[in-house]
């Protein structure tokens, strides 16, 4: 495998954009998401694929150059439109390929085979694009940690609360109007909790990052606010948007606020100042700090680094 160079990227809020409106992705530079992702799946209809693939090519050049992150989403293998979506859009412009409704293992083996053909045909190093898997089946549920682990391609992966529930039989609840039907303030839609968690623990498991299914009522910023920090209590380090008016709420939630950084700082330190004096806790305002409590600080610092560099 070649040099993963988009192992260090931040995925924490990509934008959709349907891959066959070109007037859409020419306003792509009014917005501030932390990558564009052009859709060749779900929000473009079977009739337009075509037009979608010759859309999204043209526009991935000028995409590269607002210097964030671009990263197509394909049709799934059933669909039988993988490979033809893979070879419009292959090139020095993405750093890797989103792919729906992966259900186990040999799909990315798969997708990675056709991945190093491509690659090696414009002159790419094979392993240079990434994959981003989404998993919203219960199949793909099942096999979470597989998936993660079956390429080293594979550096984040995606929930889809919308494929799932479908697969699944399920009504959601933010279809319904009415308030409760199924939602807690604390875990959100009981019927996604287990998926959610699932998806979140595998990803920790196998070193990539996991990001949120959208939130489709992009109209309501109180409910993505909830769902966002849903996401990130379980281990979630970004959500997809599919509006750019979700791009600040979904960023803001996703970063460590003044008051976590501060605190990380000081547990940090105190840590440093009892390590020092050769004793392996110490207290904080109260808080006993101990081992578990300084990684936490530190995960916290790590990722206000990586959003510097970002």
């Amino acid at each position: 495998m070649g040099s993963t160079s988009f192992s260090h990227i931040n995925l924490r809020c990509p934008l959709f954009i349907p891959g066959n409106r070109s007037d859409m992705l020419e306003k792509a530079g009014r917005y501030s998401p932390t990558a564009y992702i052009p859709d060749l799946e779900d929000s473009v209809p079977m009739a337009n694929k075509q037009e979608a693939r010759e859309t999204t090519a043209l526009a991935l050049a000028s995409l590269n150059a607002i210097r964030r992150p671009v990263v197509p989403r394909i049709n799934s293998l059933p669909t039988g439109l993988t490979e033809d979506d893979l070879k419009s859009v292959v090139g020095p412009d993405i750093v890797g390929v989103s792919i729906g409704k992966v259900n186990d293992a040999s799909d990315i083996r798969e997708v990675d085979r056709m991945i190093s053909v491509l690659e090696r045909s414009c002159g790419l190093e094979e392993g240079t694009l990434g994959i981003l898997p989404w998993l919203e089946t219960a199949r793909a549920i099942v096999n979470a940690y597989e998936i993660c682990v079956a390429s080293d391609r594979v550096c984040w992966v995606a929930f889809g609360a919308e494929d799932f529930s479908a697969d699944m039989g399920i009504n959601r609840a933010v279809d319904r109007d009415e308030v409760g039907g199924g939602v807690d303030e604390e875990y959100g839609e009981a019927s996604l909790l287990y998926a959610r968690s699932a998806v979140a623990v595998a990803a920790r498991a196998a070193d990539v990052e996991a990001l949120d299914t959208p939130y489709v009522k992009f109209r309501d910023e109180d409910g993505l606010r909830r769902e966002a920090a849903l996401a990130r209590r379980l281990g979630y380090q970004g959500k997809f948007a599919i509006h750019p008016a979700q791009i600040t709420a979904i960023n803001e939630v996703f970063s460590p606020t003044a008051d976590e950084i501060a605190r990380a700082k000081r547990v940090v330190e105190v840590a440093r100042e009892a390590e020092s004096e050769g004793r392996g806790s110490v207290s904080l305002d109260g808080e006993m700090i101990d081992a578990p409590v300084v990684a936490r600080a530190r995960n916290i610092l790590a990722r206000v680094d990586i959003d510097q560099n970002v």
